[in-house]
């Protein structure tokens, strides 16, 4: 594996050129979700958002951090996500909000985090979202202390997880209102990863894989 520095230098370096885009993101996503976003145009008021995609080295690999959601009464409880939320009035930019939630979430110190882009903003037909991803690093593992209103659990991969294509597997995910559907998922450690998490990672693989075979 690629050793951290030399990845994130990379990384940063690929983020200033086209991205693979909607492309790379369908990859991971279901039949349903595609013909949601065919119906989609960008002119529709929606609510900007974004999350945080961390990097950290831990154990001599390089790290990323997603988290669980606690079940409740919304279309996103009980899934896996990246740390982030709504773009509020007071916020900066789409970037001070992925790190001012990441900090409430996960408990990270925004200080600590040095931003080298983002990838491609998508959206998010249940919840009528505009998420933009922002890509971004810690020069070490942090601390993470989790917001039990907002998440039932912290969950650490590894990118090489990300990277190994037996880890991609298609599941039968439990939807509201008793339905159920088959979709593409990242299977990790007994995670399934699915849905619009899925499809950012989707990206994020694709890059990373572009960065690792040219090393």
């Amino acid at each position: 594996m690629i050793e951290f520095t030399e990845f994130i230098l990379s990384l940063e370096d690929r983020l200033k050129r086209p991205l693979p885009g909607r492309t790379a993101q369908l990859k991971m996503s279901s039949l349903r979700r595609i013909q949601d976003l065919l119906k989609f145009s960008p002119t529709q008021d929606v609510t900007q958002s974004s999350v945080l995609i961390l990097f950290y080295p831990t154990e001599g690999e390089i790290g990323l951090v997603l988290m669980l959601r606690p079940e409740y009464k919304g279309v996103h409880s009980g899934q896996i996500s990246l740390p982030g939320g709504k773009f509020e009035e007071d916020d900066e930019s789409l970037i001070y909000t992925a790190l001012r939630e990441a900090k409430e979430e996960i408990g990270i110190d925004p200080s600590h985090v040095q931003v080298i882009g983002q990838l491609t903003e998508m959206y998010i037909p249940p919840s009528h979202f505009m998420v933009t991803p922002i890509v971004g690093y810690q020069a070490f593992k942090p601390t993470f202390t989790a917001d039990p209103k907002e998440v039932a659990q912290i969950i650490e991969i590894r990118l090489s997880d990300l990277l190994d294509e037996s880890k991609v597997q298609i599941k039968k995910i439990k939807l509201s209102m008793g339905l159920s559907l088959k979709v593409p998922s990242f299977f990790i450690d007994s995670h399934v990863i699915w849905g619009a998490t899925a499809m950012i990672l989707s990206e994020l693989k694709e890059l990373s894989a572009e960065i690792i075979m040219l090393t």
